[in-house]
Formats: C-alpha cells, sequence, structure tokens
C-alpha cells in the first residue's frame, strides 16, 4: 500500500516533466575557449599527442571520474604530468537546469537517460540520486559548503597542514558568501532559541552551534561546480573527455601482484576505446567515481568478492571480500513549516551542529523559472528531491485521481512553506553494494540499512524532538503567518507526504521511532565501500594491486562535516599535490 501511495504521489510530477523537460545536458561545443581540453570521447585517439604524454605514448594518470574529486585531482595532477580524466556524463556549463538555483529540483525529477542526475531505489526503499556530469554531486546538490571538523581530519590522519592550503584553493574559485533570507534568520533565531548556540555567524568551519555556511551559488543564483576547477589545469597536459563511460579497468595479472595498465571506456556513440597508462612505474589509473561507481567499477573489473564475481562470470583479479562493503548513508527526516505568507526559494545556508548527534538544517520555497515545473506543487516535488521513475505498466489516470485525492487532506500552506531537516551524523548502521549484472550503466543493488542500529534511532528521536521545537518557535510562526501546531499535526504533514517506498504504520505519529523509520529519505551524503585498511591503504592505493588509487567519499566510513562536498573536492586537490610532491619535491613547484 505504501508503495502505491508513493508512487500516486510521483507519478503526477514525471507527467508534467514528460511535457516539457530538455533531455540533453546542454550545449557541449561551448565553453571551448576557457576549457579547449575538454571533448566528446568520440573524438579519443588511442596514442596522446607528444604534448600531453611523458611515457612512450600511454598517460601518466588516467582518472575514472570527473566528479567532486576527479575534477580537482585531474586539475593539479596536469601541472607536471599528462591526465586523461573519463567522465560518462556531459558538461554542466550550459545546462540551465544545472546552473541556476531556481530550477534545482529539475534536474533531480529528469529521469531521462541523459540526465545529469542517474536516480536509483535502494533496497531499503529510500529513493536516491547519483551524479552523470562533469562536476559530479557539485553540479546537482543544494550546494551548500562547510568544511570537516578538527576531529574528522585528526581521525583521518590527514597532514592538516596541507588539508588547510587544500581548503582555500577550492574557495577562492568557486564558493559564495549566501545572501541569507528572511526564511533563513528565522531558522538562525528559532535554533538559537532551542539551545543550539551559540551563534558562530557566517564560517566554513565545523563548530558546534548555529552557523550559516558557504555556497557554490553566487549572489545571482548561478551554481559553480567543481568542473570548474579543471581552469586551472594545464591545458597542454589535461584531456578530459565527456560521455566516456569505463566499462572496465584493464589489468597486467602475468607478474606476481596484478597491475592496473589501463581502461575500457565506451564513447556517445557506444563505440569501445582502449586507453593505456605510460611505462612508468609510478603512473596510475586513480578510480574517482563516488560511493556507489567506485566500487561497481572495482567489482566489475575482478576486485571484489570470489563467490559473487564468479557468480556473474567475471573473472577474478584479486578476492577481496570488503569491496561495497560498510555502506553507509546519513539518514534524514523533515518537518514541514507551513505559510501564509509567500516564499522566496532558499536552499541550505543555516544549519545547527548539536552535541546530540544530529545537524538541523532548513530549505524552503519552491523554484519558478522560466524552465521550471509550472504548478503550485511546492516541498513534495521540489528540494526534497525524493523522485523515482514509475515504470510505464505502472501509470495510468486512476493512480493520478488517487494521488490527488489524497493531496487533498495536506493543507494548502504546506506547500507554500519550507521545511526543516534532521540528519543523524556518523550512522551506525551499515550495509553494502552489489552488482546485479555487468551493464556498467545500470545501478547496483545497494543496502543503507537505515536505523537498523538503536543508536541511530535514539539520536534520530532527539533531531525530530528539536527540528519540532524549530519550527514551533515564534520566530516562525510569525514569519509564516501560521498558527503554532502541535507536534503529532507537524508530523502527520510528513507521513501523508509519502516521500519513500517503505510501508507506513497506524503509530507514525505516536511513536518518534516509528516516525524515524517509516520517513526517512536521503540527503545524498552516502559514502564508503572502499575503506583505508580494507580496500586501500594509507595512501589511497588499492591493496593487493599495482597502480590503481582510489580518491573519493567511497574511502570514507563517516561523511565528513555538515555536508561533504567540500572535504570532497578539498581531497582531490590535496591528494594531487601530495602525489607531485612525494613524486618531484620541490620541483613540482606547488
Amino acid at each position: 500500500m505504501a508503495s502505491v501511495c508513493a508512487i500516486n504521489f510521483f507519478l503526477c510530477l514525471l507527467l508534467w516533466l514528460f511535457n516539457f523537460l530538455p533531455l540533453s545536458q546542454g550545449n557541449e561545443n561551448s565553453n571551448e575557449h576557457h576549457y579547449p581540453f575538454i571533448k566528446k570521447a568520440s573524438t579519443f585517439s588511442s596514442s596522446p599527442s607528444d604534448s600531453t604524454s611523458t611515457t612512450n605514448n600511454g598517460y601518466e594518470y588516467i582518472i575514472v571520474g570527473g566528479g567532486t574529486a576527479g575534477c580537482p585531482l585531474a586539475a593539479t595532477l596536469s601541472q607536471n604530468f599528462s591526465v586523461l580524466l573519463l567522465e560518462r556524463g556531459g558538461i554542466p556549463f550550459t545546462n540551465p537546469n544545472v546552473s541556476f538555483l531556481e530550477n534545482f529540483h529539475i534536474t533531480l525529477a529528469d529521469t531521462s537517460p541523459t540526465s545529469a542526475s542517474q536516480y536509483f531505489i535502494s533496497t531499503d526503499g529510500v529513493l536516491n540520486a547519483r551524479a552523470r556530469i562533469l562536476g559530479g554531486g557539485t553540479s546537482i546538490n543544494a550546494g551548500f559548503y562547510t568544511r570537516a571538523s578538527t576531529r574528522y581530519i585528526e581521525n583521518v590522519g590527514w597532514d592538516s597542514k596541507l588539508v588547510n592550503e587544500s581548503y582555500p584553493w577550492v574557495e577562492k574559485q568557486i564558493v559564495h558568501r549566501p545572501k541569507f533570507s528572511a526564511w533563513q534568520r528565522a531558522a538562525r533565531d528559532s535554533l538559537l532559541d532551542a539551545g543550539v548556540s551559540p551563534f558562530n555567524g557566517f564560517t566554513y568551519d565545523h563548530k558546534y552551534g548555529t552557523k550559516v555556511g558557504g555556497t557554490i551559488f553566487d549572489r545571482f543564483g548561478r551554481r559553480h561546480t567543481s568542473a570548474e576547477l579543471l581552469s586551472q589545469g594545464n591545458s597542454d597536459k589535461l584531456t578530459v573527455l565527456i560521455h566516456a563511460t569505463v566499462q572496465k579497468i584493464v589489468f597486467d595479472t602475468t607478474g606476481k601482484r596484478p597491475k592496473a595498465i589501463g581502461v575500457i571506456f565506451k564513447d556517445e556513440n557506444g563505440k569501445q576505446h582502449q586507453a593505456m597508462l605510460g611505462s612508468d612505474r609510478h603512473s596510475e589509473v586513480i578510480v574517482s567515481s563516488g560511493a556507489i561507481g567506485t566500487p561497481q567499477l572495482l567489482l566489475l573489473s575482478g576486485i571484489g568478492p570470489k563467490p559473487e564475481l564468479e557468480n556473474l562470470n567475471i573473472t577474478v583479479v584479486l578476492d577481496n571480500k570488503f569491496i561495497g562493503k560498510g555502506m553507509a548513508d546519513n539518514p534524514m527526516n523533515t518537518i514541514f513549516v507551513p505559510s501564509k505568507r509567500p516564499i522566496q526559494q532558499t536552499l541550505i545556508e543555516t544549519v545547527g551542529i548539536t552535541k546530540l548527534g544530529v545537524y538541523i538544517e532548513t530549505s524552503c520555497g519552491f523554484g519558478q523559472s522560466n524552465n521550471s515545473i509550472h504548478c503550485h506543487h511546492g516541498l513534495l516535488s521540489a528540494e526534497i528531491g525524493q523522485l523515482s521513475t514509475i515504470p510505464p505498466k505502472q501509470r495510468s489516470r486512476e493512480s493520478v485521481e488517487a494521488f490527488i485525492k489524497n493531496k487533498k487532506d495536506i493543507p494548502i500552506e504546506a506547500f507554500r512553506g519550507g521545511f526543516i531537516l534532521s540528519k543523524v551524523a556518523n550512522p551506525w548502521s551499515t550495509g553494502e553494494l552489489k552488482l546485479i549484472n555487468t551493464n556498467v550503466d545500470d545501478n547496483p543493488a545497494v543496502t543503507f540499512n537505515y536505523f537498523n542500529h538503536p543508536y541511530d534511532v535514539q539520536r534520530c528521536v532527539e533531531g525530530i524532538r528539536l527540528a519540532t521545537k524549530v519550527v514551533q518557535s515564534q520566530h516562525f510562526t510569525n514569519y509564516t503567518m501560521c498558527d503554532r501546531q502541535t507536534t503529532e499535526e507537524l508530523l502527520n504533514l510528513t507521513v501523508k507526504a509519502n516521500v519513500n517506498l517503505i510501508p507506513k504504520h497506524l503509530n507514525d505519529t505516536k511513536s518518534l521511532e516509528q516516525f524515524c523509520k517509516d520517513t526517512v529519505i536521503t540527503i545524498w551524503h552516502y559514502h564508503g565501500g572502499c575503506h583505508v585498511g580494507k580496500v586501500i591503504n594509507a595512501d589511497y592505493k588499492v591493496l593487493g594491486v599495482d597502480r590503481l588509487s582510489v580518491v573519493d567519499g567511497s574511502t570514507f566510513t563517516e561523511s565528513p562535516g555538515t555536508n561533504p562536498q567540500a572535504t570532497v573536492m578539498m581531497l582531490g586537490r590535496y591528494m594531487g599535490v601530495k602525489i607531485l610532491r612525494e613524486r618531484l619535491g620541490k620541483l613540482a613547484g606547488i
């Protein structure tokens, strides 16, 4: 029943989308003067030009994934070495659905094969998305920018000096100070009233209390992604191929240890190509395909649990039972904030960092640009972003009518306001990723086991109690011009929204524990699958294999800070500088 209700809820939106969504990622030939090294995959020549190769017609580094970490990593390594960056998606620069804050929800709603966002549904029943565009998650996320805590950096074992050099390198190029709307001010004051203090002002730093963070949207509402960091690359040594889908890593298995020697990828026309590393022993394939894409590619390439690989007739290169294990996603729940006042759209700007193990954030409004969805459907179809694909056979007039009927029970004010997000930090519940077939274009099966550990449930309950206090604060009731609602009334709005495919229970508004479990959604901060000490070593090199590394969020056992994008971009720059200094010393000039 819950599945049907959720399908009903999202069906209406998807039917609207079919009428207007552009099915391309923009003019791929634009911005050539800014990024002359970005080319379509079909232009690839198996032999790099003399200007980009220094090791017998092979690349020094092949980076798989032009995402949040891959772009700064490629830009940095290209200062001294030939780099081939392979990205399966298109470019973000000329795609209005990606570029503008007011269209944030459209990319998440676009489930076409060329969308910048590839939807997936975890086996838990939570609707999710992964990036399929140059810039990765920075091209489809809510834009909030905040650094990891000092504790996190110490626990990971990073060089703090280099970390503090790498963050500013990112920030000076693409990070901005938000406008800070009246809604966000109401959220700030409500958090302080609820005891999330002190107010730390505008800062990138992770500090207990309430703060305003950075954003990758500028004051005109235009998004700036990690793809722009490629402008710092050496155009003579950097090649970026878009629509280049890597299908597997190629290994030489004739020696004592498997050795990566290249990759096989297909271009936008489906034609296969092989890109090879040079002969230098330091040359590497570096996988930066994210927490879903990286373990998936390693498995498809023959690195993973032997029984699982053999079951799919994949030649085993290295038996490692930890590939795809330890997958985690920070569970999030929402409390609607109804409003009788017209609300200007804002995404995440304010955050409450508590000592309860939860983070409180807020977003509001609904974009209505010329390219936007022209129906006043507010929160349920936009910023939550829990948008699924409905198989054609399940689309019916009856399902649409049922959705409309159920929607009438939700006050119209709920569609005009915003919502408070409660996110559990560092979940103890973990799951796994497994292949369902050998097609790299298909999503693997991902299980996060949300709230499987009681400590996560306990923290969620505390977060919902705090979020409810924030919503009931006079700062919000005065601003929204709505009467103060009871906790049960507020929770009921979320339950009726059907934000996932998890079956609902009659006691959802009576039991906060059940509410947490039944209304869990994601804010796309999933991580894990290639942990240090199990899949890679402290230098991010894959254990048991030569010339293969992983640099992205799949290596994290905990999502850094309140939102990870700052640290993932920092990691790309950090590892690039670290590699250059280790190879060249002072000659690296960086």
